[in-house]
């Protein structure tokens, strides 16, 4: 059986929206800082192979993403513990 949740779209509550359009814009967020680590990391190891010099500067750049992708997350943690539920 599958769990899936019905919603009636005769009548849309506006909360519902606005959550909504929050959890999308989040999600669309973190996708976009899964892909700049992920960039960055093959760039630098893209670099690595051709030239060791290079390196460095794409190994900065992906601790900035992974910093930023850390970041975003603590964000969410912190407003998922004002809101009571997480423990």
């Amino acid at each position: 059986m599958l769990n899936i949740r019905v919603i009636n779209l005769a009548d849309p509550d506006l909360n519902f929206l606005v959550r909504q359009n929050e959890r999308i814009l989040t999600e669309i967020a973190s996708l976009r800082d899964d892909v700049t680590v992920l960039t960055a990391m093959v760039m630098r190891l893209d670099g690595s192979v051709i030239r060791l010099d290079g390196s460095h500067t794409a190994l900065l750049q992906e601790m900035h993403a992974v910093h930023t992708q850390i970041a975003r997350m603590n964000d969410r943690v912190r407003k998922l513990e004002a809101e009571g539920t997480a423990t």
